[in-house]
């Protein structure tokens, strides 16, 4: 592709634009940046069927603005752009998609027509799921809305009925969507949305398949899905009630059989008030109630006695419950037979670094009692700086590889973040097993994400990574708005004007307000007015080793260096008198 700067009269925004449409879109955040500096970021064109005329692509909103400023001031100045092969409309599509989500996020009946189009062009769901990194799921959900009818996205897309109420309405027909309809219309009639449309398109109850304790698979009623894949219901109420009674009582057999002294089935009539109860252990005689409520949902209380009875036990009179059967091992004994475990297991993992290597993994992913380990937040109370962050390469990139890692692991893709877990045993183990069937470099992948979500920004290791892995920030950071925005020296602007223009023409300009030299350095590293366009600069302080522009100081990146470097020195050079005694040595 080629940069070139195109009249803006010879441009229109072309149908497979994701911004397509007769109403203009919101520039309102980005119209006082183009007012200022004009048009710097390029947008994506192709060739039109009228010659010399271009179709935008992907850019449409810096298009709109660059037109009202034209209004404003009554010129109107060629914009930047780089030509598309004019055959691809499913590359189209996708440039248009992949910026506009990374900038400003669609609706999703808007996105629906982009991805339909994609479809309509030959691509895959998992084709489109690649290209956006986004889940399959989720693109078959937006697809799904297609299965409504036309004015019902209209209104979801006008915000005029919620999500939860689109979600219920894809589990209707399109007569149940019709009926829906009129009752919206008729100010008269109460229109069900929200989880009262559920129990409207079931006729009262509806349950959902999560509560049943039966295998759907051997189920012969009928469940409805709706269209977004997450949800089944059951189509009969009795049907269902059926199979989870039975459940319910094979539950009831299995509970005796492991020597509880009674299991008390509680119905939807009543309820199980916990505060009526005490917690008493299986061996004193506790129950297990069985607590099953309207909505099908079921809970089960392990470990129970009313009060009343409670207080027998505690006094030693007789329970009317039978005795239950005395533990093969006391709580001592177990203790014995655990330590003496954990000591062998962890003596065997000296042999097997690579599954020492996959439990610390799941450990730092998941947490534990004696793991705590939280990722870096990235927090900050600028709206600049974050969306700097939010939009740099760095970020880009580490967290396509991050999304990658989640669906290795098992995850969903939606997850912010790898690490962070709940510090469940039961969750470790099955992390653990999980990297237990991946190959080494797998692991390694998922080593990478979980160190880098869980690296401190600002601290000393930071510094001592990028200096020792060569990180050249060039290759990953330009100047924005955002860094001059927030420097306010003039004595650095100063040094930064001749770093980038020169020193004739900092020293020229020596006496000028801050905002006169930012407009002289921004202009260089744009090359505009026919300057030289100035490539690849990094202020001091970021680069990999850092250093300041004055002798102030103050400069904590440039501190961290000086301490990481002093500690390299001493690692090198060991003090003789703190020379470590080797193992053999010690023994």
């Amino acid at each position: 592709m080629t940069l070139v700067f195109i009249a803006q009269d010879k441009l229109s925004v072309s149908k497979t634009n994701m911004r397509y449409g007769k109403k203009a879109p919101d520039v309102s955040d980005i119209l006082p940046t183009v007012r200022k500096r004009g048009i710097i970021q390029t947008l994506l064109v192709r060739p039109n069927c009228q010659e010399g005329h271009f179709e935008i692509v992907a850019g449409a909103r810096r298009y709109h603005a660059a037109l009202i400023v034209a209004q404003e001031t009554g010129e109107a100045e060629p914009l930047p752009c780089r030509i598309l092969a004019e055959t691809d409309d499913a590359a189209a599509v996708e440039a248009s998609m992949i910026e506009n989500l990374a900038r400003l996020d669609a609706d999703e009946v808007t996105q629906w027509n982009t991805f339909t189009r994609l479809v309509k062009e030959g691509r895959e769901v998992d084709d489109i799921a690649a290209t956006f990194g986004l889940p399959d799921l989720m693109i078959r959900r937006i697809l799904a809305l297609g299965n409504l009818l036309p004015r019902i996205r209209d209104l979801y897309r006008a915000e005029k009925i919620d999500r939860a109420t689109v979600r219920h309405l894809t589990l209707a027909s399109k007569s149940q969507q019709k009926a829906w309809l009129a009752l919206y219309d008729d100010p008269d009639s109460y229109v069900p949305t929200g989880h009262q449309l559920k129990a409207w398109l079931f006729g009262g109850q509806s349950i959902p398949s999560r509560f049943a304790l039966f295998s759907l698979n051997d189920f012969k009623g009928v469940t409805i899905a709706d269209l977004f894949g997450d949800d089944h219901y059951f189509a009969d109420a009795d049907s269902f009630w059926d199979a989870q009674n039975a459940a319910i009582d094979a539950a009831k057999d299995a509970y005796l059989e492991q020597g509880w002294s009674d299991v008390v089935i509680v119905p939807p009539s009543d309820h199980f008030h916990s505060w009526e109860f005490e917690k008493t252990a299986k061996r004193k005689g506790g129950r297990v109630y069985i607590d099953v409520r309207t909505t099908g949902e079921v809970t089960f209380h392990e470990g129970y006695l009313s009060r009343k009875e409670a207080r027998r036990v505690e006094r030693g009179e007789a329970s009317n419950a039978a005795k239950p059967q005395r533990p093969e091992i006391t709580s001592t004994l177990q203790t014995y037979v655990d330590l003496h475990r954990h000591a062998a297991v962890r003596a065997g993992l000296l042999a097997h670094p690579g599954i020492a290597l996959r439990l610390m993994v799941a450990h730092a992913i998941v947490g534990s009692h004696l793991w705590t380990v939280r990722p870096e937040p990235q927090s900050t109370r600028n709206d600049e700086v974050r969306e700097s962050i939010e939009t740099a390469r760095g970020e880009a990139v580490f967290d396509e590889r991050r999304r990658a890692v989640l669906d290795m692991l098992g995850f969903s893709a939606e997850e912010p973040t790898v690490t962070g877990g709940n510090g469940d045993d039961y969750g470790v183990t099955g992390v653990f097993l999980r990297l237990i069937e991946l190959p080494d470099p797998a692991v390694m992948e998922v080593v990478t994400i979980v160190m880098g979500e869980s690296l401190a920004a600002g601290g000393a290791a930071v510094e001592a990574v990028g200096t020792e892995i060569g990180i050249d920030m060039a290759d990953w950071w330009q100047a924005d708005d955002a860094l001059f925005g927030l420097i306010r020296d003039r004595e650095v602007l100063g040094c930064i004007a001749a770093e980038v223009a020169g020193k004739t023409i900092a020293s020229a300009n020596a006496g000028e307000k801050s905002k006169t030299l930012k407009r002289i350095i921004t202009d260089h590293l744009a090359g505009n007015d026919g300057r030289k366009k100035v490539e690849r600069w990094v202020p001091r302080w970021m680069a990999f080793p850092p250093n300041a522009y004055t002798a102030r100081g103050g400069v904590a990146t440039v501190t961290a260096h000086a301490k990481v470097m002093a500690v390299r020195d001493k690692v090198a050079q060991p003090d003789p008198e703190e020379r470590e005694v080797p193992f053999a040595e010690a023994a």
